[in-house]
């Protein structure tokens, strides 16, 4: 297994982070965890194109794991490919349909891109064949506990408390070739995830705050700091750490080593911080 790192910040801008995505290939199969703003752009700067990803599945529904949807189904249309495999929480089946259905957000582009003469003329002289059919992923709404297996690999999941009741927000757990990966999404601590993650060759953690940082009782239980992951991680006999969905703040002055040798202490070794563009085998 191999990770691409596509995203690692959060939803506020920021000059060397996308919103969360990450990428994991396994054999053929070309695995995306999440889609937020700035994967698009960082998927194609890793040398990947929209038609190589095979699967997306979807943590959660905020907007900073989701933005940049649209644009993968379509660029990955525009290339002929497949129907991209969607897996995540509803309602995505009928954001999918607002943005790609007979009325939705893209059905004037649509129309044009597929009726019109010159268009389709393009269409054709790239290879394509008429009548020029609308993106149509294939989409599969999932509850925490979903598991599947599929060209030699598994996923399982587990809810993870974050912005419930509202959205439902889930973490993965990916293995394969006898390795394991765990991706958190955006999680408080909780049992179902330290067992989902136990013994994993690497688990992908979100860290929303430092340690020290001020904040509610309830915040508080929902952002778990660097050395609460790192025992957490501990405790589920993980191999390696990485921490992701920095905020700007975060990475200012001494924000990234606070937090690494925080992690470290509660991990027992060492731990990273994930960089976008950064390439992670498993």
């Amino acid at each position: 297994m191999r990770l691409t790192v596509l995203g690692s910040g959060s939803p506020e801008p920021h000059i060397n982070r996308a919103s969360s995505g990450y990428l994991l290939e396994i054999g053929d199969d070309k695995i995306l965890f999440d889609c937020g703003g700035g994967v698009f752009d960082n998927l194609i700067r890793a040398g990947f194109k929209p038609s190589d990803v095979t699967h997306l599945f979807f943590s959660h529904l905020h907007s900073d794991h989701f933005m940049d949807y649209a644009r993968l189904v379509h660029a990955a249309w525009d290339e002929g490919a497949a129907p991209l495999k969607v897996f995540g929480p509803a309602p995505i089946a009928r954001i999918t349909d607002q943005y790609f259905g007979k009325n939705g957000v893209f059905s004037n582009d649509l129309r044009a891109r597929t009726e019109l003469k010159p268009s389709q003329d393009v269409w054709v002289a790239r290879g394509g064949t008429l009548p020029r059919a609308w993106p149509a992923p294939s989409v599969t709404e999932v509850e925490p506990g979903f598991e599947m297996s599929e060209n030699g690999w598994t996923v399982s999941s587990c809810a993870v408390p974050h912005a419930q009741p509202v959205l439902t927000c889930m973490a993965f757990a990916v293995e394969a070739v006898g390795k394991k990966f765990v991706y958190s999404g955006d999680a408080g601590l909780c049992a179902e995830l330290k067992t989902l993650a136990a013994g994993a060759d690497l688990l992908l953690h979100w860290c929303y705050r430092l340690d020290g940082t001020e904040a509610s009782a309830e915040m508080a239980q929902m952002t778990p700091t660097p050395t609460e992951i790192g025992a957490m991680a501990r405790q589920a006999d993980v191999k390696r750490l990485f921490l992701t969905h920095f905020r700007t703040t975060m990475d200012q002055g001494d924000g990234q080593s606070f937090a690494r040798r925080s992690a470290q202490e509660g991990f027992g070794q060492s731990v990273e911080i994930a960089a976008d563009l950064q390439v992670i085998d498993i």
